[in-house]
C-alpha cells in the first residue's frame, strides 16, 4: 500500500475526529473565509499529529512530498497546516527535486499563512543544503506571473542573519520595489527589518538610497526605530 496516501489519510482522520465547531467559525473569519477549517489551533493540530510523524519517522523523502501534496489537496487547512510540518521534519534530508514540490505547494491554494513558511522554512533550509539553488531560483521566482512565488523570493533569507547574500536580497528588492502590492510591499519591508538585526548599517543605507514604497520603509526601519537607533 502507498505509504504516503495511508500518511495523509491517518492526518486528516485524527483531524477530522477532533474538529471543534466553537473555533471553526473565527478562524475561517480570520483568514477571510479562504478557507474552510476543522477548527484546531496549532498546539492541538501538533498534539494530534506527533504519533503519526513518529510512526512514518523513517519514511523516504520523495513519499514525503507525495503526502505533503496529498495533503494540501484536502479542503481544511489544517492539513495544509500539517503537510508543512511534515516538511520540515525532513529539512536535514531533502533531496534536491525538493524545490520543484515546495513550488507546487506556494501555488496550491496560497495565502499568506502557507506561503511564508514554505517561502522562510522550507526554502531557507534548501537553500542552505543546496546553495547553488539559491540565486538562479530566487531570481526566477522574483520574475514570475505569480504574485506569490514573488513574495517567496523576498522571503528565502529571512532566517539567515549573517550568511544572507546581501546582493541577492537587494537585486530582488529592486526588481519588485514598484510594485503596489500589498504583499510583496510588507514583504520587502519585513525582510529588510530582519537582516537590519544583523547589519543595521547596510540597511539603513539601503533605505535612505533607495526610494521604496512608504509600507515597505515603515517596516524596513520598525526594528531599528524600537531600538532607539534611529532619530525618531
Amino acid at each position: 500500500m502507498n505509504r504516503a496516501r495511508v500518511l495523509a489519510a491517518a492526518v486528516h482522520e485524527a483531524l477530522a475526529s477532533n474538529k471543534n465547531e466553537k473555533n471553526k467559525m473565527p478562524m475561517e473569519a480570520y483568514m477571510k473565509h479562504h478557507f474552510s477549517f476543522f477548527g484546531i489551533k496549532a498546539p492541538d493540530r501538533r498534539l494530534l499529529c506527533r504519533p503519526i510523524w513518529k510512526e512514518y519517522r523513517n519514511i523516504e523523502e520523495a513519499e514525503r512530498m507525495e503526502a505533503a501534496k496529498l495533503l494540501f489537496d484536502m479542503e481544511e487547512r489544517e492539513c495544509h497546516y500539517a503537510a508543512i510540518e511534515l516538511l520540515e521534519r525532513g529539512t536535514k534530508k531533502t533531496l534536491p527535486s525538493a524545490i520543484d514540490g515546495y513550488k507546487q505547494l506556494l501555488e496550491t491554494k496560497p495565502w499568506w499563512d502557507t506561503v511564508d513558511p514554505i517561502a522562510s522554512k522550507l526554502c531557507g533550509a534548501f537553500f542552505l543544503r543546496y546553495p547553488d539553488f539559491l540565486r538562479p531560483v530566487t531570481e526566477e521566482w522574483s520574475r514570475s506571473e505569480t504574485m506569490w512565488l514573488r513574495r517567496s523570493s523576498l522571503l528565502h533569507q529571512l532566517r539567515y542573519k549573517e550568511k544572507t547574500d546581501r546582493d541577492l536580497l537587494y537585486h530582488v528588492i529592486h526588481e519588485l520595489k514598484e510594485e503596489r502590492e500589498f504583499f510583496i510591499e510588507k514583504a520587502i519591508g519585513w525582510a529588510l527589518r530582519e537582516y537590519s538585526k544583523t547589519a543595521p548599517e547596510a540597511v539603513l543605507l539601503f533605505v535612505e538610497s533607495h526610494p521604496l514604497r512608504p509600507l515597505s520603509r515603515r517596516e524596513a526601519l520598525k526594528w531599528m526605530k524600537a531600538q532607539g537607533m534611529l532619530d525618531v
